[in-house]
């Protein structure tokens, strides 16, 4: 027979015991009912950590970001999401371009999804069935050296860097076959067809013009004085004006009927059977929203809106930009026609 004593401690220590089991129950209960977004985003951290942010501070929905690494930019998200796609870890996947995201609705890893939130977003900035949408991001523009070119003798068409009025040494464009320059060149398959396409970048070459490894190359020859006029994209220019060089940004073929310049948004999409659908749709809403689309171009991801609304961005004032009247997924379909015949212009 235990003793008095004996007997209060034992009746301590269960009543220890118990406590801490109801706490722990208690702590496992709360840690359940947290509310958590898996997102894969290529959008660079520093643009992208803000937003997400201000979503858990809106939805008290917890995020968690997996974002790209530079070695291998956004394939690198891509092949781990088809890697996954039987067994999804991601809910949402944002994506700074729109290629990727198509090529992830192919392999079956994205789901059908028609968010309120893109409803004034332009019908060829978003998937007809419903697996992406597209808010703002980058254009494709001219960029002009102020020093060796007056107003009156800026190009106002990216058929001018054929013409001959602008000597072949003083234009500068990245390989065509690579990044968004291959998806411009898609673009302009799509709408010019392949015949006129090919044609054109046929005398690109022929002229002489110059062509470089990527946008900043081109960017900083205008910047340096080293070219005139240089096309590249809208992120690339404007860092330019920010830092003061003598340049301006020439948005192509905005005349009434003209043939418009290539948008390339940042798309969203939900992850077929992620693990949490519900907060993976709130936050493709809130990603996809125009008050979202704003901010971004406020901190600088964004320079260009795909709702057509003015742009924020230094050098970017003038007004709304008119896109290129054909839908991302007829540029995607061209992208593979087009990287075959440059290739063959190209590369010798």
């Amino acid at each position: 027979m235990l003793e008095k004593s004996s007997l209060l401690q034992f009746i301590v220590g269960l009543c220890a015991v118990l406590a801490f089991v109801g706490a722990a129950v208690l702590i496992s209960g709360c840690l359940s009912a947290e509310r958590v977004v898996v997102v894969y985003t290529s959008v660079d951290q520093v643009y992208a950590e803000p937003i997400l942010k201000e979503f858990e501070e809106a939805t008290g929905i917890t995020v968690q970001a997996v974002y790209d690494v530079e070695a291998t930019k956004t394939t690198g998200l891509v092949n781990r999401l088809i890697a996954e796609k039987d067994r999804p870890l991601a809910d949402v996947f944002w994506n700074g371009e729109f290629v990727q995201t198509i090529l992830l609705k192919e392999k079956g890893v994205l789901a059908p999804y028609v968010s309120p939130a893109a409803a004034d977003i332009p019908a060829q900035y978003r998937d007809p069935g419903g697996y992406w949408a597209g808010t703002g991001g980058r254009a494709r523009i001219l960029l002009v050296n102020t020093d060796r070119l007056s107003p009156g003798q800026y190009p106002d068409s990216i058929a001018d860097l054929a013409d001959e009025t602008f000597p072949a040494d003083e234009i500068a464009i990245a390989y065509p076959m690579f990044g968004t320059s291959a998806t411009h060149a898609a673009a302009l398959y799509a709408a010019w067809g392949q015949d006129e396409a090919r044609s054109f970048f046929e005398t690109l070459q022929a002229r002489g013009v110059r062509v470089v490894d990527g946008n900043s190359v081109v960017r900083d020859l205008v910047a340096g004085g080293q070219v005139s006029v240089g096309l590249t994209d809208t992120d690339d220019a404007c860092r330019a004006v920010e830092d003061g060089k003598p340049v301006a940004i020439i948005v192509p073929d905005q005349e009434e009927g003209g043939l418009g310049t290539l948008v390339i948004p940042t798309t969203v999409a939900l992850i077929a059977n992620g693990p949490h659908p519900e907060e993976g749709k709130a936050l493709v809403d809130f990603l996809l929203a125009k008050e979202t689309e704003r901010r971004l171009m406020e901190i600088g991801w964004i320079q260009v809106s795909t709702r057509l609304e003015s742009g924020t961005a230094p050098g970017m004032e003038s007004g709304p930009i008119r896109g290129m009247e054909v839908t991302l997924s007829e540029v995607y379909d061209q992208l593979q026609p087009a990287s075959g015949d440059l290739a063959e212009i190209f590369i010798r």
